[in-house]
C-alpha cells in the first residue's frame, strides 16, 4: 500500500535554504533512517509530514486510511495534568477502560478495580491491557497519579514514548510512525527492548536516530539531506558509507570532467565573434551548463577538533573506600580505583544507579560519605553534562563564546579568534549572530563542546555526549577522543560509541555495588548472557537437588520446552539426534576458541566487532541446538 508522495518539496528559514525541490515515496512497511548534520532539516521535515508546519513549496499526499504518529525531540504535555491523563489522552473505549482500571489500582479503589475489570471484560481488552503494562514497565513509568510538570527531562520523554507506542497500538491499522532521536535518554536495556518491539509491530517507520546499532536493527533504508537535497541508499550504516564514498567519488570525477571540458570551451568562447551562428548559439548555450557543472563544489566540511591539552602529571585521580548514599539508597560501597594517564573508561547500569553522582563526587561537585578523593595538581577537568548550556539570558552565539574568552590557544601553540574557533565548530558567520535559543539540540550540544574544550582539559568526562549530536559530528568526536592522550570518563548509552572508545567498564549494578569489567560494551553483553544462562541452570540445580530430583530432569525443567514422551525415535529423529551430538561440541569449541581470542585485548575495533557479532550468534545456536537434543533424549 502506498502511504506517503512527495513532490518537489522546499524549506528554508530566512536565507538558510533546508532542502530544496526534493521528492521521495512511503510505502507499507518500509523502515527508513533520516540522517543529517544538526541544523538541515531532519526534524523539519518530519514536522511537515505530520501537518505541524508547512513547506515553501511543493507538495505531499498521505493516503486516508494512513494515521501519522509524531514521536518529537522536545515532548509537549498538559503540564498540570497527572501521567496517566497525559498517556491515555486518546479517546478511545478500550484505552477509557484501561485508564478507568489504572486509576482505581493506583488509589487501591476496591469498588472502582471490581467496575474496571467488568468494562474490561466486556471489551475483550486484557490483551491490550497487557500491552500497556509490558510498555509502562520497559521504559520505566511508574507513579501516574504524578503531575507531569513534577518530572524531569529523561521521564518525559519515557512518557512521551510510552503515549506514543500505546496511541499506535489503538490507532487505524495502517500507521506511519515517525520518531525523532528516541533513544535518547533510555538505557541499554531499553534502547534493546524498544528494537524488538519495533521489529515485532506492524508499522511504517521513519526514524531519525545517531545511535547506529539501533538504526541497523531496525531500519533497512537510509535516507540522507544533504547540499538541500535527499540522497537513497539501500542497507545498514555501513553500508551507507560505502555507498556514499562511492557516489562523493562518481560526482568529483564528474566534476572534474566538466573541468576539463569547461577550459576548452571557454577558449572556444573567446575567440568566436559576436555574430554566431545557430550552432555556434546551441554551443554557447551548452557553454553555461558546462561551466555550471565545473564550477560546482563537494563540500563535506568537518568539525576540526584541535585542542591544546594542558600537561597531564603522574598522579591523576585516586579514590579510596568512599561510601555515598541518599537515605537508604546506596550509591557507592567501598569504591577504590587509581586512574592512569590515557585511561578510557566507559561507566554504565540502569538510570537511577548513581553514574551521574559518581562524576560529581569525582569532580567534588558533590562530596563523598567517608573515603578520600585525592586529584591530581595538573588535572584539568572538562565536564560535558546532561545539563547542556547554562546561560542567565538569551544572547548571539558570538557574544556567549567571548564571555569566556577573545581568543583560544590551539595545539599547534597558535591562537586564534572567537569568530575563527566558532568556524572549526561548523557555526559559519551568519549562524554566530543566532540567538541561542534559536539554536537546534544538536547545535547547543556542538557548542556546548566547544566551551568544554575550551579550557585545554586533560580529564574529559563526556554524560551522554551523543544526544542531539549528528552522525558526521560523532564520527568526528570518535576520531578526537581516540587520538586524546588524557584521560577520558564516558556515560553513554550509545553502544556504537562505547565499543570505538572505551578501553574498559565500570558497571554500575545497583545497591552501591561497582564492577570493573575488562572490555567494551558488546563484549559485557556477551558476558552478562553467558553468566545469566549459567545462574539460572545452577538455581535450577539447587532447586531440583532439594526436591530430591536427579540433574538430568532439573535441567530439563528448566531449559528445555516440555514436550510429549515418545517410547523411540524415528529415523529421522535419530539422525537429527546423531548431528547434534556431533555439532553441539564443534560449536562449544568454536565458542570457547573465539572468546580466548577476545581476551588477548590486542585486537581492533573491527576484529572485536565481528567476533562479537560470531559469538552471539554461536550462543543463539547452541542455545537452540542443546534444547532440541534435549527434547530429543526424553
Amino acid at each position: 500500500m502506498h502511504y506517503v508522495s512527495v513532490e518537489g518539496l522546499t524549506k528554508s528559514y530566512g536565507i538558510n535554504p533546508l532542502f530544496k525541490n526534493i521528492s521521495f515515496h512511503i510505502n507499507e512497511g518500509d523502515k527508513i533512517a533520516l540522517i543529517a548534520r544538526n541544523g538541515i532539516g531532519k526534524s523539519t521535515l518530519l514536522k511537515i509530514l505530520s501537518g505541524k508546519e508547512t513547506p515553501d513549496s511543493g507538495k505531499y499526499w498521505i493516503h486516508k486510511d494512513v494515521t501519522v504518529a509524531l514521536f518529537e525531540q522536545d515532548p509537549v504535555f498538559q503540564e498540570d495534568r497527572s501521567v496517566l491523563e497525559n498517556i491515555f489522552e486518546l479517546n478511545h473505549p478500550i484505552i477509557n477502560a484501561i485508564k478507568k482500571y489504572e486509576v482505581a489500582i493506583e488509589e487501591e479503589d476496591a469498588d472502582g478495580i471490581t467496575e474496571g475489570i467488568e468494562a474490561m471484560d466486556n471489551l475483550n481488552a486484557w490483551d491490550f491491557e497487557s500491552k500497556v503494562k509490558q510498555i509502562l514497565d520497559k521504559l520505566n513509568v511508574h507513579h501516574l497519579a504524578n503531575p507531569v510538570k513534577e518530572l524531569s527531562g529523561g521521564q518525559r520523554k519515557r512518557v512521551a514514548l510510552a503515549k506514543t507506542l500505546i496511541n499506535i497500538g489503538f490507532a487505524h491499522q495502517h500507521t506511519l510512525l515517525m520518531m525523532d532521536e528516541p533513544t535518547n535518554h533510555l538505557d541499554v536495556e531499553m534502547i534493546e527492548w524498544l528494537e524488538h518491539y519495533l521489529n515485532q509491530e506492524k508499522v511504517t517507520l521513519l526514524l531519525v536516530s545517531h545511535d547506529r546499532y539501533f538504526l541497523d536493527a531496525v531500519c533497512d533504508e537510509i535516507w540522507e539531506l544533504e547540499r538541500e537535497k535527499l540522497y537513497t541508499y539501500q542497507g545498514d550504516y555501513e553500508q551507507y558509507m560505502e555507498q556514499k564514498a562511492a557516489r562523493l567519488e562518481s560526482e568529483q570525477a564528474s566534476i572534474d570532467k566538466a573541468k576539463n571540458t569547461y577550459r576548452k570551451e571557454l577558449e572556444w568562447m573567446r575567440k568566436q565573434p559576436k555574430a554566431r551562428t545557430t550552432k555556434s548559439k546551441s554551443r554557447q548555450d551548452n557553454f553555461y551548463e558546462v561551466e555550471s557543472k565545473a564550477k560546482q563544489k563537494i563540500e563535506d566540511t568537518q568539525l576540526q577538533l584541535e585542542i591544546k591539552m594542558s600537561r597531564l602529571g603522574g598522579k591523576v585521580v585516586e579514590l579510596k573506600k568512599v561510601y555515598k548514599s541518599y537515605g537508604e539508597l546506596p550509591i557507592l560501597k567501598g569504591f577504590d580505583y587509581s586512574f592512569s594517564k590515557g585511561e578510557r573508561v566507559g561507566v554504565i547500569g540502569k538510570n537511577g544507579v548513581g553514574k551521574s553522582t559518581f562524576l560529581n563526587i569525582l569532580q567534588q561537585i558533590e562530596s563523598a560519605d567517608s573515603g578520600k578523593i585525592n586529584i591530581g595538581d595538573t588535572v584539568v577537568f572538562g565536564n560535558f553534562s546532561q545539563q547542556g548550556l547554562v546561560i542567565k539570558d538569551d544572547m548571539r552565539v558570538i557574544e556567549y563564546v567571548k564571555s569566556f574568552a577573545e581568543n583560544f590557544p590551539l595545539a599547534n601553540g597558535g591562537s586564534i579568534s572567537a569568530a575563527q574557533f566558532l568556524e572549526l565548530f561548523l557555526f559559519t558567520p551568519d549562524k554566530q549572530y543566532t540567538y541561542l535559543s534559536a539554536l537546534s539540540g544538536g547545535e547547543k550540544k556542538r557548542l556546548q563542546l566547544l566551551v568544554v574544550l575550551f579550557r585545554n582539559p586533560n580529564f574529559l568526562i563526556l554524560d551522554e555526549p551523543t544526544n542531539d549530536l549528528d552522525l558526521p559530528t560523532l564520527a568526528v568526536l570518535e576520531s578526537f577522543l581516540s587520538d586524546y592522550p588524557g584521560c577520558v570518563l564516558i556515560v553513554s548509552h550509545d553502544r556504537y560509541f562505547m565499543d570505538r572508545l572505551v578501553d574498559h567498564l565500570f558497571v554500575f549494578e545497583g545497591n552501591g555495588e561497582v564492577r570493573d569489567f575488562p572490555g567494551n560494551y558488546s563484549q559485557y553483553r556477551i558476558w552478562q548472557k553467558e553468566n545469566e544462562k549459567s545462574s539460572n541452570k545452577w538455581d535450577a540445580l539447587e532447586a531440583g537437588k532439594r526436591k530430591g530430583e536427579t540433574t538430568e530432569n532439573i535441567v530439563q525443567q528448566k531449559v528445555a520446552t516440555p514436550v510429549p514422551q515418545k517410547k523411540t525415535l524415528s529415523y529421522k529423529e535419530k539422525k537429527e539426534f546423531e548431528q547434534l551430538e556431533k555439532e553441539i561440541p564443534e560449536l562449544e569449541k568454536e565458542k570457547q576458541s573465539l572468546t580466548d581470542e577476545l581476551s588477548t585485548g590486542t585486537l581492533a575495533f573491527d576484529a572485536i566487532q565481528k567476533i562479537s557479532d560470531r559469538l552471539i550468534a554461536i550462543t543463539n545456536s547452541l542455545e537452540e541446538k542443546e534444547l532440541r537434543w534435549l527434547e530429543l533424549s526424553e
